[in-house]
């Protein structure tokens, strides 16, 4: 027995390897080209965005304030995940310490639980706002848009520290190889060399409180504001509401859609490639994307974006 236990702590991982994207030389340059302009692109749109919601106080309303706080977490999405991808793609492989790698891993958890909880808060303010007008300004007063921002934050912050802790104390002791580009929940799974059904039992309830709690309070509060819709008298009232909603509802669907099919299916059907194509859409593409669905096409943001082009 002590033998044993000498011999798992002489050859305990203190690395991993990441196989990143692509292991051929001319995809991985075009690649990383591709990748590190996404990734700048990403830091310019989600900066303005936040430039123009703090600089101008007709966009300091509670629907700004949490697409600014989407905003930010949308560049800590692009400045978790695509450093280890794009150092992968330069050098063909990507060694990782261990710690570094549940730090990504930490800060990545995090911020799937803060989208989660931060999607279920906007879905609440377009639920008042359409569904509740009148008393829109008090239930939704900056007290409360900053208590659901929190929340938000340290509900990703809580869960990810039983998550994270939880995959820290396995022991990592046979191959050290992981088929993806950053330190994800699944793959690390695979390697440990010890019984998970305690990590496997953490992750399977916090998947339940956090991202399909968060879900049905989404589709809840979309149910009661399609009603609301459906009442409204006049065809261009119904299509200002629907407006309102429609980029929330596509980015929902976005995320949920992939979020769900990655890490809440069963085990057996786990597809590395697979999930690593589906892991660039919500953590390379959608950053990008959610400035372009949420805030540029938005007459009130056009306006201001103008207004600081005319400042400058």
């Amino acid at each position: 027995m002590e033998k044993s236990l000498e011999l798992a702590n002489m050859t305990r991982v203190q690395q991993f390897v990441l196989l990143g994207l692509s292991s051929s030389p001319g995809i991985r340059d075009a690649l990383f080209a591709i990748f590190l302009t996404l990734y700048m692109l990403t830091l310019l749109e989600n900066t303005l965005i936040i430039y123009l919601i703090c600089s101008h106080r007709e966009l300091h309303k509670p629907m700004y304030f949490f697409l600014g706080n989407l905003s930010g977490l949308k560049m800590c999405y692009v400045s978790v995940t695509m450093p280890s991808l794009l150092a992968g793609l330069w050098n063909g492989i990507y060694h990782i310490f261990f710690v570094a790698c549940m730090t990504q891993l930490f800060f990545f958890i995090v911020l799937v639980g803060t989208e989660c909880i931060l999607l279920a808060s906007m879905g609440y303010d377009r639920y008042v706002a359409i569904c509740h007008p009148l008393h829109y300004p008090l239930l939704m007063r900056p007290q409360v848009c900053l208590g659901l921002a929190m929340t938000s934050w340290l509900g990703g912050l809580v869960v990810s520290l039983a998550k994270t802790t939880c995959i820290a104390t396995l022991s990592y002791c046979g191959p050290n190889v992981i088929n993806h580009f950053f330190c994800d929940v699944a793959p690390l799974l695979d390697l440990s060399c010890t019984h998970v059904a305690l990590t496997e039992l953490v992750d399977f309830v916090s998947a339940i409180v956090i991202l399909w709690g968060c879900l049905i309070l989404t589709m809840t509060s979309y149910v009661a504001i399609g009603r609301a819709v459906l009442r409204m008298p006049s065809a261009a009232a119904r299509y200002k509401a629907f407006s309102t909603c429609a980029s929330h509802l596509v980015v929902v669907g976005i995320f949920y859609s992939v979020t769900i099919f990655i890490y809440a299916r069963p085990s057996h059907m786990e597809a590395m490639d697979l999930n690593k194509m589906l892991s660039v859409i919500y953590t390379v593409v959608t950053p990008m994307c959610n400035p372009v669905i949420y805030c540029l096409r938005n007459k009130e943001v056009q306006a201001a974006f103008y207004k600081t082009l005319h400042w400058s």
